[in-house]
């Protein structure tokens, strides 16, 4: 019967935490889907303009927030378990 005082305390600590975990995984997710949209924008912007930086292309731009959108997805459809409980 202690022990369930005992981790009582530690249950109520871990659920803080993992409610804010929840709340920095929203903000990421927010950030990863607006900066996804953002760099394919600017690359296509780039791709028709024909301007090059250095090495860095307009089809480069696009495939790597093609790349980023789909990650976001992922994590997305299956978030971590921190989110479930």
């Amino acid at each position: 019967m202690t022990s369930g005082c005992i981790l009582s305390p530690l249950t109520d600590f871990a659920r803080l935490i993992a409610g804010y975990f929840q709340e920095i995984w929203g903000f990421l997710i927010f950030i990863g889907t607006a900066s996804s949209f953002i760099v394919i924008l600017i690359g296509a912007v780039m791709l028709f303009v024909g301007v090059r930086v250095g090495k860095t292309t307009g089809r480069g731009l696009i495939l790597g927030g093609i790349i980023l959108a789909i990650i976001i997805a992922y994590f997305t459809l299956y978030p971590p378990d921190f989110l479930l409980s």
